[in-house]
């Protein structure tokens, strides 16, 4: 059965919007309505952040609501269990995002057995290194037809993209940046030469820039260097309790898709 991340980039090949945000923030039962408005309202695919106590590749926002989230009492087991009718009503790619140690006492057999039962279509586990991915798990993600999606950043050398290209399926995740997460960042600030060297590789993978894009103007200058674009912390430091999340979100993608 192919991917729906596989489906997604075959049927667009520009523009895509990814939106990350962590499940159980702001409030422990968001996660389900999130998902929905974020499809609803157009995004191409979802990143659901598994909160983790040390997420060091995370900027200060990202790591609050992780911070809140887990006040709040989400697990990876509550996760699953929130999210195991969500097809029903969700038909985008899913993608989950987190730190591997949580995963690793969840057991990882039992975790992508768990993501292939309620159709989940990929991983992000940036601190699992590739080549322990590739040793010890690559044949228990295939075997439930998910995606180990791997990250380049501007440091990483020509040799290592394409030992990632060659071990990737469904998309790289492309890193702007050398820092942590976190909205603000000018366009302008984008590595421009990083972004030209990666297209002239030809990588046989679509690739989706994140880190630092928080508004129309990023979305579309890292659209001019991949297939799309990738948002965390603008969107879930848009959350405000005055608001409803219905109106919340709808709001948050029109400003990242229509310039004012």
């Amino acid at each position: 059965m192919n991917n729906r991340i596989n489906q997604l980039f075959e049927r667009k090949k520009a523009n895509i919007l990814s939106v990350y945000f962590t499940a159980g923030f702001p409030n422990l039962n968001d996660t389900v309505e999130i998902i929905q408005e974020l499809e609803k309202n157009g995004v191409d695919l979802i990143e659901i952040g598994m909160p983790f106590s040390d997420p060091t590749a995370d900027g200060p926002t990202i790591q609050r609501t992780s911070e809140i989230a887990l006040k709040n009492g989400m697990t990876i087991k509550l996760l699953f269990e929130q999210l195991k009718t969500i097809r029903e009503s969700v038909s985008i790619p899913l993608v989950l995002m987190g730190y591997f140690n949580p995963v690793y006492r969840f057991g990882m057999e039992a975790f992508c057995q768990k993501c292939a039962e309620i159709g989940i279509d990929g991983t992000i586990l940036p601190d699992l290194p590739l080549d322990e991915f590739e040793a010890e798990y690559k044949n228990i993600f295939e075997q439930n037809n998910l995606h180990n999606i791997l990250l380049i950043t501007p440091q990483t050398s020509e040799a290592r993209i394409r030992q990632i290209d060659a071990a990737s399926e469904g998309f790289i995740y492309m890193v702007s940046s050398s820092s942590t997460t976190g909205a603000g960042k000018k366009v302008e600030d984008f590595h421009k030469d990083y972004f030209e060297r990666i297209q002239a590789l030809k990588l046989k993978n679509p690739r989706l820039i994140g880190f630092g894009i928080s508004d129309n103007a990023t979305f579309s200058n890292a659209c001019k260097y991949a297939g799309g674009a990738i948002i965390g912390s603008a969107f879930v430091s848009s959350f405000n309790e005055e608001v409803k999340i219905a109106d919340s979100v709808a709001q948050f993608v029109k400003n990242m898709l229509h310039s004012d």
